[in-house]
């Protein structure tokens, strides 16, 4: 009896979604938490972990829901066309409630080493489970914040598309994850500084949520009392767009069509190949 082949609907693309946003923040989140509260690991190590974790999560998603698990990826795609408007939003909630599901797990994880290494949970941990401009320590301003989370996004989603273009030679062997796994650990050691390379509004504001329920009061602002939430999801969401436009007018209008892409990956036969 042969098996009939199932076609995941909506419903296993937003499941998808959910677990592979849980998977990616599970990791990257729960580094914060070791570096920050136990003093285990550094920023490379930080940086490292949020690469694997995005690697991890793209795997895990992939086949079925395309592993967007970033609204700004989501929504730049819809906007060029690339991905039904219609699924935007159940996109948007699963990938939100899937950052704040892991977030939880690891508030509730790491709940001791929180509580001994800030007992009144306050800015200094903030930045375990969201980000702030400057990472909480240095001179940059709200402000400051946003145009990082423009370019940052925008440097994402621009790579991400030649990534995944297949008419622009795209990593084979199923290694595009390892490769998109590559470009956030390169983000965030490149341009960690200013806000602390959210470039994610679900890995932003899914913890966020999840911190200030879990008895961080000063969630929603940042270390000058600014409200600070609304930066990781605006900016995002428009450096995704720019970054998406920018390689549809600069690249993808440039590359051969399908047939000359398949062409060109066809070797030419030499005289010790078979006939």
């Amino acid at each position: 009896m042969a098996v009939r082949s199932r076609v995941p609907g909506l419903a296993g693309e937003i499941a998808a979604e959910f677990a592979g946003t849980m998977i990616l923040i599970l990791f990257g989140v729960g580094v914060v938490a070791q570096v920050a509260a136990a003093g285990i690991g550094d920023h490379d190590s930080i940086a490292w972990a949020w690469g694997i974790g995005v690697t991890l999560g793209v795997y895990v998603a992939a086949r079925i829901s395309g592993a967007h698990l970033n609204p700004a990826v989501t929504v730049a795609l819809a906007v060029f066309r690339d991905h039904p408007w219609r699924k935007v939003a159940p996109y948007v909630l699963a990938q939100t409630a899937g950052a704040f599901v892991a977030a939880l797990l690891v508030r509730w994880n790491y709940s001791e080493v929180l509580a001994k290494a800030d007992p009144g949970h306050t800015i200094k941990t903030q930045g375990v489970f969201s980000t702030l401009p400057g990472n909480g320590e240095l001179p940059v301003t709200m402000w400051g914040g946003l145009r990082d989370q423009v370019i940052g996004t925008a440097i994402l989603l621009f790579v991400i598309l030649a990534l995944t273009d297949v008419r622009n030679r795209p990593p084979l062997a199923n290694l595009t994850p390892v490769v998109i796994g590559l470009l956030v650990v390169a983000i965030g050691m490149a341009w960690g500084t200013d806000a602390g390379y959210a470039i994610n509004p679900a890995r932003d504001f899914g913890p966020r949520l999840a911190s200030f329920l879990t008895g961080y009061g000063t969630a929603w602002r940042d270390q000058y009392g600014d409200l600070y939430f609304w930066v990781p999801i605006v900016g995002p969401l428009v450096g995704g767009v720019l970054g998406a436009g920018l390689y549809k007018v600069l690249i993808h209008r440039f590359l051969p069509g399908d047939e000359e892409s398949a062409a060109a990956t066809v070797p030419e036969k030499t005289e010790h190949q078979p006939a």
